[in-house]
């Protein structure tokens, strides 16, 4: 039986010990506990091993877990909606289709089911797995925070994680260090879960290939844009204050607003004008961060940094920093 090498301090079939979910020889028992963490699903099993086991344990936008279904069995899930499931084994092996193409999940082979993919798991005998949930919105903040600009789409990973990489291996490492917390910490303080949440995912996304890997990987210092992008980056920093339109920005960069739209668009995956949005929303965030919570203080700052329309302003505002404005505030 193939096992996957799991440098946790805690043994890998001790993981989260304590904190037993479910033990059950019942599949519609094992539904149900599914449909309780993941979603809603169906199983198949008339293997007379199937004994589904589930230890499991939140720590802020992750759920963590060691769980296997004992003998051979099929899960077929609804589609995941809000949030992605990472698996790396302990021991053993899945068939997995994932929008229709197949994926081998085995002891030098993770996988990442993305939110929204259709998938279906064939989980053959004796397989263990350390399951982690988590939340879409929790990696697109993450992820914006490293970038430095709202996303327009969600983050979607490859779904094989190789875990015999340099990459793989320092994943798996942070994984088990994450486990040996979550088994041996009776109580999660609320900042502990947030410094799990944070390591977790910036290292998923720095070590699992993802639609923002080579954003992520840009070496801003060494960009090759073109040097009237940096120009026009710096003037909207110096100026984010002042009415500022894209002829103001053309004819400042002495290109067309043509060319001025391409360039950004290549290099920075942004237009000039929504850099320019995300330059003053950060602004507001800094001064509510700054500022003293009073009536019309959120007004006045959206006003003062150029945001007229309070309603799309809160709405882009809670997308970048995953709080509303006056959440901010309340916290300064």
């Amino acid at each position: 039986m193939a096992h996957c090498t799991f440098p946790s301090v805690t043994p890998a079939d001790s993981v989260l010990s304590a904190y037993g979910l479910c033990q059950t020889s019942d599949i519609e028992e094992a539904r149900s506990v599914g449909e309780h963490i993941f979603c809603k699903n169906t199983i198949y099993s008339r293997d007379p091993q199937f004994n589904t086991r589930v230890n499991y344990r939140r720590a802020g936008g992750l759920g963590v877990g060691r769980m296997t279904y004992g003998g051979e069995t099929i899960i077929d899930p609804d589609v995941m909606e809000s949030f992605a499931l990472i698996q790396v084994p302990i021991r053993g092996r899945e068939l997995i289709e994932c929008d229709g193409k197949p994926v081998l999940f085995e002891s030098e082979q993770g996988v990442v089911l993305n939110a929204h993919a259709r998938t279906r798991i064939h989980h053959m005998a004796n397989t263990e797995k350390i399951i982690v949930r988590v939340d879409n919105d929790v990696v697109k903040r993450h992820c914006q925070q490293h970038l430095g600009r709202t996303l327009q789409k969600d983050v979607e990973f490859k779904t094989g994680m190789a875990l015999n990489t340099p990459d793989g291996r320092n994943f798996v490492q942070m994984l088990a260090w994450m486990c040996d917390v979550l088994s041996n910490s009776n109580k999660l303080s609320p900042l502990l879960s947030k410094q799990l949440e944070s390591t977790f995912v910036g290292t998923l996304l720095s070590c699992q290939p993802n639609n923002y890997s080579a954003e992520l990987h840009e070496d801003k210092g060494q960009s090759i844009a073109p040097s009237f992008v940096k120009r026009i980056e710096h003037y909207i920093e110096e100026h984010a204050h002042e009415p500022i339109s894209v002829g103001d920005l053309a004819e400042y960069s002495g290109v067309s607003t043509r060319s001025l739209f391409s360039a950004f668009r290549r290099f920075r995956n942004i237009s000039p004008m929504h850099y320019l949005k995300e330059v003053r929303l950060r602004r507001v965030h800094d001064e509510l961060q700054q500022a003293q919570p009073s009536s019309g203080t959120v007004t006045a700052v959206a006003f003062r940094w150029g945001f007229s329309h309070l309603g799309h302003f809160t709405t882009d505002y809670k997308r970048r920093f995953g709080e509303t404005p006056s959440e901010t505030l309340m916290r300064s």
